[in-house]
């Protein structure tokens, strides 16, 4: 008899839908699959024997065979082992028909028969609300994450018995209610910019780059607090909106970075990778193309501490992601999208010969001018130089308590070309270095 259940699968970080199309049919006991499963879709037919045994329902001796649907994508991941278990027992009449068109089901099975969290809830509940089904049958511990997802019925669930029974309606489970956002405040961030006393002019310079959006490079001696104030650049950057939670939410649901019973990413990530880090680990990518450390930065801040420790192909693959706001990876069976809208803060070390007191950098991210450069203040009463991104014709001023020349540092506005040189950039020497200036935009 054949049976069909719905699923979902990832791809990037979006989903879609997968038909579970069951047969038994008489021949030699066995369980075949096909549809390009990959080893842990395989290795889910052990799996599905012990859970079916141990939930207390006969496994009928005949031939088994399972077709994932649409067989041209490959499937991974433990997710379709509840859909296959419920295929199967469907086809041998133990449950009824009627929900498996409502509901799209996943979850992994333990041998007891408990259900265990999968990656990727969240995007497989907007896919399913997408195509028009009532609801999604999961794992308890994903329900936070979908319920999130309005318009569709999410129905949490332990076990495989739990299942059989709803699906039978034998049992009733309340659909999982998520919390209004005004009803879920985002949580407190471990440090913030407040606990620090004293450096207002670093405090003054990273509250601009945060209200900017603009990439930040601080350079000082070791213990002079770059790392420090760059870890609480998150607590000053604006609340995320619902939008922005969502779209961080999916990155993280996808790698299974959410944390048990959380609906959203409601606070901007950070992220600072080692000076180690591959290009892929990165940007993402890899055999089974996955997420980088850019796209798990997405709507927050990426920091790269000891900015020359990181290898140069590493750095130059951050040239596109920079300016468009995404990151492509291209392999030979398919092209993905990832997010990767961040602002870049990262600290170095100064120069034992600091010949230069201008360096150019690459642009800021909310700037729509592709003609910018950044430009560094130099802080030499604290041992400490910021620098900003800014747009060309744009100045920034550098003042003290008292009344000297004000330093005026301005960067030109020549036509750009292929062919222009970097501008200079007039600068006059603050006459006071004992006092600590203030940034004023």
């Amino acid at each position: 008899m054949l049976s069909r259940v719905f699923s979902g699968a990832i791809l990037g970080i979006d989903a879609f839908i997968v038909e579970v199309e069951v047969d038994l049919s008489l021949g030699l006991p066995g369980l075949q699959m096909v549809g390009l499963p990959d080893n842990a879709v395989r290795e889910s037919k052990e799996r599905v024997r012990s859970a079916i045994k141990n939930t207390g329902v006969h496994l009928p001796s005949r031939r088994i065979t399972v077709n994932l649907a649409p067989a041209d994508i490959r499937k991974m991941g433990a997710a379709f082992d509840l859909p296959i278990a419920v295929g199967i027992l469907a086809g041998n009449e133990v449950v009824q028909h009627e929900r498996l068109t409502e509901y799209m089901v996943l979850g992994e099975l333990a041998l007891d028969g408990s259900v265990k969290p999968v990656p990727g809830a969240l995007p497989i509940a907007v896919a399913c609300r997408e195509q028009g089904y009532r609801g999604v049958i999961l794992p308890s511990d994903n329900a936070a994450e979908a319920a999130v997802v309005t318009g569709v019925e999410v129905i949490p669930v332990n076990s495989l018995l739990e299942t059989i029974e709803f699906l039978n309606e034998r049992r009733q489970i309340l659909p999982m209610k998520a919390k209004a956002p005004q009803d879920d405040p985002p949580e407190a961030y471990r440090i913030d910019l407040q606990d620090v006393k004293g450096q207002e002019h670093v405090k003054r310079a990273l509250e601009v780059a945060a209200a900017g959006g603009h990439n930040l490079l601080m350079i000082g001696p070791p213990g002079c607090g770059k790392t420090m104030m760059a870890r609480r650049i998150s607590s000053i950057l604006p609340q995320m909106s619902f939008e922005e939670s969502l779209e961080t939410s999916k990155v993280y649901s996808v790698l299974g970075l959410l944390p048990r019973g959380k609906g959203l990413v409601n606070v901007r990530p950070f992220r600072a990778p080692h000076h180690t880090i591959s290009d892929v680990g990165l940007i993402g990518g890899g055999t089974v193309p996955r997420p980088g450390e850019i796209s798990l930065a997405h709507n927050g801040v990426l920091f790269l501490d000891e900015l020359p420790e990181f290898r140069k192909y590493v750095l130059e693959v951050l040239r596109q992601p920079l300016e468009d706001n995404t990151v492509t990876i291209t392999r030979s069976m398919m092209t993905l999208s990832y997010p990767a809208s961040f602002m870049l803060v990262s600290a170095m070390n100064p120069c034992p010969r600091p010949s230069l007191s201008v360096l150019f950098f690459r642009p800021a991210r909310f700037s729509n001018h592709a003609k910018q450069r950044a430009f560094l203040l130099p802080f030499k009463s604290v041992g400490c130089h910021i620098l900003l991104g800014l747009r060309w014709g744009e100045s920034l001023r550098l003042t003290t308590d008292e009344n000297p020349p004000v330093p005026h540092f301005h960067i030109e506005n020549p036509p750009i070309s292929s062919s222009t040189q970097i501008p200079h950039v007039h600068a006059r020497k603050c006459t006071n270095s004992h006092s600590p200036p203030n940034l004023q935009s």
